[in-house]
């Protein structure tokens, strides 16, 4: 039907973007009706394997003894690294991994070899039933015994503007301090698993449970000897990633598919949750030493910091984590005449991969424990030695790595997180309750984040996309993206709806896959609907473009007078159903699909001196925490949060807030209860929840608030939008510095220097709390 278009058809249109619309498979899932890769059908034939784990830290791999378990019931075959047709070595950019254990063993939990058998149970069954013969090698297994041997995955780096020793050496006040912070096992509720199916003529499809499709396509294609057109790589969605399945679920996807190469059958391996803690790599733990020089009103004159980083046996991705910590150990602060040295240290355990915020936290934390020891050590409040070295809006505006810092906001944010959390009053009230309670006491601070977003590598940031319209007016997209529960799919659907003016309903999103969007980077760095949602929308303007010049020819106007929305295309002449126009455009052979294409602006980073402008924007944020701890038991709770973060102008309000909440909570709970613990025989203890602690709902605190900064993002990002998964992780780093204000409250009066600083290794466990408070040694 046509009609005239008037103003009041326009004005009745809701836009998709800026609306908080279900998670695309929200209902589904609930129902439990979507599919994992363990959900999916599997072909006739498949077999199962079950890895061989090294139980030696290091050692010579004098010889594996398969014949027990080959003579088990169902089992099959025993893959190893003679087996593997193409390289040996896995395709990182290192290639420092074995894809199997060779002639030596690097930790506890290095895979050795698969047990193939016909069903999951036995398998794992025969896998423990192999014999190794090792011979023990000397084992490093700390980053200080690393350190003493200078043992690197990697070369150290430096980083210096200014001359830190000088000013150092003429400071007025001067700090000096050392401590540690743990990794964290990403514990994904869908644990690392691939399915490899062999088809005709020497190609492949795996199913690869992935943040990085692309990288799986590349790593099964040389472990196999085959060109990576030889390799389909697919992931509808995954139950969790978080940065574990960026380069490590590729180990699985190999691993599977040299054993279905040497079986010629389909072959599924999934990691029980104990595999998984001990083959995988966590968090990177890190190791600080700090010597720091400030003026009578905290501001910062001088620092010389050593940053150094457990990496593990590999490389991985150890260099760029290790570098964002770098980039990061300024926080949101100037500083003027620094010093940074940052070591990748080899150690024999699970080679440390990709987590949430990449080396970002553990660079924040250190830079904002400094700023709590300074507030300590002048007697003046820690938010305003905050505000005191904050970036300045046209003055001390350069990074340590040289990039101007454009868009700051935190003058601002961060007054207003003060207001609306009545910071300052319950400074007041917390003062009192410790002044009037002996056991219990409390904490509160405020801290910022300023994380920069865009991956640290600048060809990573790149993406593809495809839209179909099809001739009943739907729509579908793919894209290079990958989806694990963030609400990336959904995000880009919302984007494509826009675009084209239909409702988001209209638009499905379908499984990540290499042959469809080839070379896509990692889903990492929070850059995810950066990247994608562009893409997808310059794909969908390309078909909106195709259907406004036949609808402009038809109604004799120009292309900019035509207007797509809630499902209509309206011209001053006429108002015609999108439905109508889809079928009208394709009998005309009018091009119904296109894909397109974008790659980040303005970056640009010289990785041998880690200069430039590495990140395309900064996101920002602020937390406002309220701890108590027990003195007598080291016991800890977090009892009210005020958050205060900027997401520009948020495409999906609910999904943003749940980012946030999440976000924050993961990084609460690295902070605080998730203690990985390896022995001196470099066993990882904590490998299974029984030992190994996230935070539980009783956890949450009862107050625990999120607002939105209302600007938009002041470079030109899609909807005006800004990154959301990272950044929310840092604003944790308020408990911690929460609970070292409540061990300063409790050490006054019984003896300790109340100006030095509170030394609290991370998580802040009982333990580690009551070593803080001097109980413990």
């Amino acid at each position: 039907m046509n009609t005239r278009a008037n103003a009041s058809e326009l004005d009745t249109a809701q836009p998709a973007v800026g609306s908080s619309h279900f998670h695309e498979s929200a209902r589904a899932q609930v129902a439990g009706a979507v599919s994992y890769i363990d959900d999916i059908p599997e072909i006739k034939g498949t077999l199962y394997a079950a890895p061989i784990l090294s139980n030696v830290a290091h050692g010579t791999l004098d010889s594996v003894d398969a014949s027990a378990a080959l003579a088990m019931p169902g089992v099959r075959d025993v893959v190893l690294s003679k087996d593997i047709p193409g390289d040996k070595i896995l395709a990182a950019f290192a290639h420092d991994e074995p894809v199997f254990a060779i002639d030596t063993v690097q930790f506890v939990g290095q895979v050795i070899g698969l047990v193939i058998a016909e069903t999951v149970m036995q398998a794992r069954r025969a896998a423990r039933a192999v014999k190794l013969e090792i011979t023990p090698l000397p084992a490093i297994l700390t980053v200080a015994d690393a350190l003493n041997a200078q043992n690197y995955v990697l070369p150290p780096v430096h980083v210096r503007r200014g001359d830190a020793a000088a000013a150092l050496g003429s400071a007025k006040h001067r700090l000096q301090g050392s401590f540690e912070v743990g990794g964290q096992e990403h514990f994904y509720l869908e644990g690392q698993i691939a399915y490899a199916l062999p088809l005709e003529q020497k190609q492949w499809w795996i199913y690869s449970s992935t943040q990085h499709p692309g990288e799986v396509q590349h790593w099964v294609s040389h472990a196999l000897g085959l060109e990576n057109n030889a390799v389909r790589v697919e992931c509808r969605r995954m139950g969790g990633g978080f940065g574990g399945k960026e380069t490590q679920a590729g180990h699985l996807a190999v691993w599977a598919a040299v054993a279905a190469n040497k079986t010629g059958k389909p072959v599924k391996l999934r990691l029980d949750r104990d595999e998984d803690f001990m083959v995988t790599g966590k968090r990177h733990p890190f190791a600080y030493e700090y010597d720091v020089s400030f003026d009578d009103t905290g501001r910062i004159t001088g620092l010389q910091l050593q940053l150094a980083a457990n990496c593990g046996f590999s490389a991985d991705l150890s260099g760029p984590v290790a570098d964002r910590a770098v980039f990061h150990s300024d926080n949101a602060y100037f500083l003027e005449d620094v010093d940074i040295a940052s070591f990748r240290c080899k150690t024999n355990t699970q080679s440390h991969t990709a987590f949430r915020g990449f080396g970002g936290p553990q660079g924040v934390i250190v830079i904002e424990s400094i700023m709590g020891d300074i507030a300590r050590a002048l007697n003046k409040d820690a938010l305003d030695v905050r505000m005191r070295n904050l970036y300045g809006i046209d003055e001390r505006n350069v990074t340590h790595y040289q990039m101007k810092v454009e868009d700051n906001i935190l003058h601002a944010l961060l007054p207003q997180l003060e207001a609306t959390s009545n910071y300052r009053k319950r400074q007041q009230a917390v003062a009192d309750w410790n002044a009037g309670n002996a056991v219990i006491k409390r904490g509160l601070a405020i801290t910022p984040v300023k994380f920069g977003i865009s991956f640290t590598a600048t060809l990573f940031n790149q993406a593809g996309a495809l839209v179909h319209v099809y001739t009943d007016g739907s729509v579908q997209v793919n894209h290079g993206g990958t989806e694990m529960g963030q609400g990336l799919h959904t995000k880009v659907a919302q984007i494509v709806a826009d675009e084209l003016g239909v409702p988001f309903e209209r638009v499905i999103v379908t499984a990540s896959d290499t042959s469809k969007i080839p070379n896509a980077s990692a889903t990492a760095a929070s850059a995810g609907t950066d990247l994608n949602g562009r893409a997808a929308q310059f794909a969908a303007r390309n078909i909106r473009d195709n259907l406004a010049s036949y609808v402009c020819g038809l109604d004799a106007v120009g292309a900019g007078a035509v207007q797509f929305a809630d499902g209509k295309i309206i011209t001053p002449k006429r108002t015609r159903d999108w439905n109508d126009v889809v079928k009208e455009a394709y009998a005309n052979r009018i091009q119904l699909w296109s894909d397109g294409f974008y790659r980040t602006p303005k970056i640009h980073y010289d990785k041998t001196t880690l200069t430039g402008r590495p990140f395309y924007y900064f996101a920002y944020g602020a937390a406002c925490t309220e701890v108590a701890i027990d003195t007598l038991t080291g016991e800890s709770r977090v009892l009210a949060v005020d958050i205060l973060h900027d997401v520009g102008r948020s495409i999906n309000p609910a999904i943003d807030k749940g980012q946030i909440e999440g976000g924050f909570v993961q990084g609460m709970g690295w902070l605080t209860t998730e203690q990985l613990v390896w022995n001196d025989n470099g066993l990882l203890t904590t490998h299974a929840p029984s030992t190994y602690k996230i935070p539980a709902t009783g956890d949450i605190p009862q107050h625990l608030k999120v607002d939105f900064w209302h600007e938009a993002n002041r470079e030109d990002n899609v909807g005006g939008s800004k990154a959301v998964g990272e950044p929310p992780f840092m604003l944790a780093i308020s408990v911690y510095e929460a609970m070292r204000d409540a061990i300063a409250a409790a050490r006054k009066g019984v003896g300790v220097d109340e100006q030095e600083p509170v030394t609290l290794s991370a998580p802040a466990t009982a333990e580690n709390v009551l070593r803080a408070l001097g109980k413990l040694s």
